[in-house]
């Protein structure tokens, strides 16, 4: 959900947007595609080069989300800037064609 108070993204930032969400979640590699879209979470309201693909689990779940109690990411010993890394490789990758 777009908050009031963000200024909507460039035509640049939404081609980024929709590029992250094809990809499956950070944490748990579920979802992502065209028919079960990621999450986008940045890490810096409005900025939106810094989003990560996440699962809904992964983003709002009260045990495994982000904004819960983090339990996936503690499992797999991950933070918002490793889930971005992974982001990045996999959108990176996506676009040259590469997997």
């Amino acid at each position: 959900m777009q908050s009031k108070n963000k200024k909507a993204p460039t035509v640049a930032e939404a081609a980024y947007i929709r590029y992250v969400a094809v990809q499956p979640c950070a944490v748990c590699d579920e979802g992502g595609g065209e028919a079960d879209p990621s999450e986008v979470h940045e890490i810096e309201q409005g900025n939106w080069w810094l989003s990560i693909a996440l699962c809904g689990g992964c983003h709002r779940g009260p045990l495994n989300g982000l904004h819960g109690q983090r339990q996936m990411w503690k499992l797999k010993k991950l933070d918002e800037q490793q889930a971005l890394a992974i982001t990045i490789r996999r959108v990176f990758l996506a676009a040259r064609g590469a997997h």
